[in-house]
């Protein structure tokens, strides 16, 4: 038996975040990140339609990018002071991923964070609250998945939460807020939402509602990124519906290895944190040609290929095709074609090698993933990523 979950309802367009009004409750706990909202006057409107519901609102400020588990522990613990009976999420993927895991906590406070693990072991929520997210960035569909991506600063690893427990209420995909985003922010999200596309689309979860959502998500992305990242406000609104529908596709279907691998490093080197859309926009071409050796992966990245009118008559050279459109892109918009080029260290990459490689096969996302993978394999693969060597294994 197969699943297919999202949001009870979705709003999108541009002035969509006024749906907020229309929230009925007494109690709103609201959730942002570090100040954007702010600065660009979404949080007092926000605020402000929040009273115009009767609600009384509270304010939890300053989630960090890749939250950590010390911020949703803290947040947990406001709520259960404030005690509201919705939970509004706004911004990037960051404060959004931290509010649902606070969800927990607040319904549940004798919850350890590791038992939160292991996927699909939530418990029942909604015995307080619901859940309202409002995405300001077109990357990581958060507000339509049943993911959360929460770090331990202390092991240096990102822990992929998941349950469907955790889809949100309630989604407002309002693209005025998308339109603040900063060139780099667009480059590294854009390539998020298209990794989260192609990877639901050859997962070996994948049925016929994730491809439909997967394709046209894909196409959406190939025609309107580029324009988005130049300045097209038309292109960044198209973006922040593509983005959505992907999260549609993988929160579904599932992931696989490029998230399995971008988990692992995001947080694993001194020599600087690696953004997670960066992360899958430099491995998804090399885990793209690995899973080629897959006959049903192959046949696949074809399709993808074919979708968006790439070259080729054969499935190799429609797969080549594929691999140097997503390499076209992440030049274009600076993104670096490896490891080393991004800045991390030989020695300390070497070093940590093997140990990323076999947290990286037990990553969650790696269960999904059309061709199996040990760890030896990874750490070859991991290689390759550094060095920018042919995948020929």
């Amino acid at each position: 038996m197969s699943r297919f979950t999202l949001p009870r309802d979705l709003y999108h367009g541009k002035g969509t975040l006024e749906t907020l009004k229309t929230l009925e409750g007494k109690k709103a706990f609201l959730v942002v990140g570090g100040g954007s909202m702010k600065r660009f006057g979404f949080l007092d409107k926000a605020v402000g339609y929040l009273k115009d519901a009767g609600m009384e609102v509270a304010l939890f400020e300053g989630v960090e990018s890749d939250p950590s588990v010390d911020t949703v522990l803290r947040g947990a613990k406001a709520m259960q002071e404030f005690a509201p009976d919705w939970i509004v999420a706004m911004g990037g993927g960051s404060p959004i991923d931290a509010a649902k895991a606070m969800w927990v906590f607040y319904e549940y406070p004798d919850t350890k964070f590791e038992d939160l693990c292991t996927p699909f072991s939530f418990p029942k929520l909604r015995t307080k609250a619901k859940f309202c997210a409002v995405p300001s960035t077109s990357g990581t569909a958060t507000e339509v998945t049943a993911f959360s991506i929460i770090t331990d600063n202390e092991k240096g690893i990102k822990y992929p939460l998941a349950d469907f427990n955790i889809t949100p209420d309630i989604a407002i995909v309002d693209s005025a807020l998308a339109e603040t985003m900063p060139p780099k922010l667009i480059a590294h999200t854009g390539m998020d939402a298209m990794t989260h596309a192609i990877e639901a689309y050859v997962s070996t979860l994948h049925c016929n509602y994730t491809d439909a959502v997967a394709l046209h998500a894909i196409k959406m992305i190939h025609q309107y990124l580029k324009k988005s990242y130049d300045g097209c406000m038309v292109a960044r609104a198209a973006m922040h519906d593509a983005q959505c529908l992907a999260g549609m596709a993988f929160s579904n279907a599932l992931l696989g290895i490029v998230h399995s691998m971008a988990h692992k490093t995001g947080a694993a080197f001194s020599t600087g944190h690696i953004p997670h859309g960066c992360a899958n926009a430099i491995y998804l071409p090399y885990v793209i040609k690995y899973n080629a050796k897959d006959k049903v992966a192959a046949s696949r990245y074809a399709e993808i290929a074919r979708r968006m009118g790439l070259p080729g008559t054969s499935e190799k050279a429609l797969i080549n095709s594929l691999c140097a459109k997503i390499d076209e892109f992440n030049a274009k918009m600076n993104i670096p074609k490896t490891l080393k080029e991004f800045g991390i260290n030989e020695e300390e990459f070497k070093e940590k090698l093997d140990k990323i490689a076999e947290l990286a096969v037990g990553d969650a996302c790696t269960g999904s993933n059309p061709r199996a993978i040990d760890p030896a394999t990874m750490a070859k693969l991991f290689t390759c990523t550094y060095y920018g060597t042919e995948v020929d294994f």
